[in-house]
């Protein structure tokens, strides 16, 4: 057990509605989501003590934020340099400041204009573009390791399908997703390719919004039990990577059983990082969710319906992941005991389990 094992509770969550094109600037979602969070855990925003976001150069600064919301006597606060890795690993930043007693009310937020701001499609993978043919951006680099873990596993199109229409299916009742109508598999085999083998469909949501969560040591919540980081050379590090589909959760899964002390059949509410269709089934593997060979009939019979129940980043919008951990704390709220929340960002990453 990890020292800060349970001494920290997600006692508010707040969001701004998930729009393509806001018409509002990253500091007024903030605030909003923000505002939103403090009210549900009870608390007045000049309570909280710690700041912390996490962005690439495309959000507002914790400084200005605290500032806004009239957090006069600011003590610790980071902007954390980071996209999808820190959507689970900054529950554990949050946590150990409750432990180390440097922090009381942690308000943690990610904010951003990603569709009609800065758009993640065009952020560079790094030093590997200038020697892998055809790597312009994340979803081509992410597109090399797909085609691979559907040969080595002998998922289909109709697996990547089962997984978004499912996505859309959950999101039917979610009044805040972006993507709520069913999705046929004429329909999904008729989206253009962005790069094969995933289609539209098949890639997250550029969404304009905001996402907050209270993190305290002292108000009641659904408890942070573990939370890990990590990764190695697979599909972020091709170069060097000895298998093209390891994605963070085949680093970092063993490290959260082990941080637990739980298992994989303590889950009962799965909120994976799901920026591409594959990675969900990538993710069932490596939590031992589900086994390699039952992948398929698993994802053909829907038996996945639990997973992201509120249609995660495919269907609901794209907070950077940071939504998907809002919803593990609704999930819990409303009976579920156990949550696996991750972050993704190719071959490392985070991952966190949040209990009843």
């Amino acid at each position: 057990m990890q020292p800060f094992a349970g001494r920290a509770a997600v006692a508010g969550v707040g969001m701004t509605a998930l729009t393509r094109e806001s018409g509002r600037t990253v500091l007024d979602q903030a605030l909003e989501a923000c505002r939103a969070a403090c009210a549900d855990a009870g608390l007045l925003p000049a309570e909280v003590d710690a700041v912390l976001s996490y962005h690439m150069n495309d959000s507002v600064p914790v400084v200005q934020v605290a500032r806004a919301l009239g957090i006069e006597r600011l003590g610790w606060h980071n902007d954390i340099a980071g996209g999808g890795t820190q959507a689970a690993s900054i529950l554990g930043d949050a946590a150990m400041l409750v432990h180390a007693g440097l922090a009381r009310n942690v308000l943690v937020y990610r904010a951003l204009n990603g569709r009609s701001g800065r758009r993640m499609n065009t952020v560079s993978t790094g030093p590997q573009e200038r020697f892998t043919y055809g790597m312009a951006g994340p979803i081509p680099m992410f597109a090399l390791a797909a085609t691979r873990y559907l040969y080595d596993t002998g998922l289909t199109e109709e697996h990547l399908h089962a997984v978004v229409a499912q996505s859309r299916a959950n999101a039917k009742t979610n009044p805040r997703a972006l993507r709520r109508g069913p999705m046929e598999l004429d329909d999904y085999l008729a989206r253009p390719y962005v790069c094969t083998p995933l289609r539209t469909a098949d890639c997250c949501q550029e969404t304009d919004g905001a996402c907050a969560l209270l993190v305290s040591g002292v108000l009641d919540g659904p408890r942070v039990r573990a939370v890990v980081r990590g990764g190695g050379p697979g599909c972020s590090a091709m170069d060097r990577a000895p298998d093209v589909t390891d994605v963070f959760s085949a680093y970092v899964a063993p490290m959260l059983w082990e941080a637990s002390g739980m298992r994989p059949s303590d889950v009962d509410a799965a909120l994976p990082y799901d920026a591409y269709s594959w990675l969900v089934p990538r993710q069932l593997e490596d939590f031992g969710l589900v086994e390699r060979a039952d992948l398929g009939a698993y994802l053909l019979e829907r038996r996945h319906a639990w997973v992201n129940p509120h249609g995660g980043l495919l269907s609901e919008g794209y907070v950077h992941g940071l939504n998907n951990v809002a919803q593990a704390v609704r999930e819990l709220r409303a009976g579920r005991e156990a949550a696996l929340v991750t972050g993704f960002g190719g071959s490392y990453g985070s991952a966190a389990i949040l209990t009843s």
